[in-house]
């Protein structure tokens, strides 16, 4: 039996019938197309999936849909701004902290949660928010000086 939940994602609101046991990945890819979000292991262990619910970095295989009714929720393709890229999607492309592409919508979307908190972290605090996101392969150094990068940019300094 399925039941209504309402939201937002990415500023839009949305009613729609889902069903109990369908998850928020599941909602996000197969009933609303916005394919970016990834499903890697389905377990809540490589990030992949990873959104922002109510603006915190979330694993959306493990959240039931019906868990985020009055929520919002913040896909990779609710950051840019128009054409516009928003600055961690533009520092990933330039320092190169993407090769695959297939963990950075959740790499992305975790950093962002963590700027959001912390505008100014340390390389400490970076590795520790980005230790639920694998990467096979980047090796992090340069996903964590994108994030820096942004950080910098999102402060209004400039980029080194």
């Amino acid at each position: 039996m399925a039941n209504k939940i309402s939201f937002k994602i990415n500023g839009e609101a949305i009613s729609m019938d889902v069903q109990p046991h369908w998850t928020l990945l599941r909602l996000i890819r197969e009933a609303l197309g916005l394919t970016g979000t990834k499903e890697g292991c389905g377990e809540g262990e490589c990030g992949s999936c990873t959104v922002l619910l109510n603006g915190k970095p979330i694993n959306s295989c493990l959240v039931l849909a019906m868990d985020v009714d009055g929520g919002a929720v913040t896909t990779i393709e609710g950051l840019a701004d128009g054409e516009k890229l928003h600055p961690l999607q533009t520092a990933f492309v330039e320092k190169g902290a993407i090769q695959c592409g297939f963990c950075t919508p959740g790499m992305i979307l975790a950093a962002k949660g963590l700027l959001d908190r912390q505008p100014s972290p340390s390389e400490e605090e970076i590795r520790l928010e980005m230790a639920g996101n694998l990467c096979r392969c980047t090796g992090y150094a340069k996903i964590i000086e994108a994030i820096q990068t942004a950080a910098q940019q999102l402060k209004g300094g400039a980029d080194d």
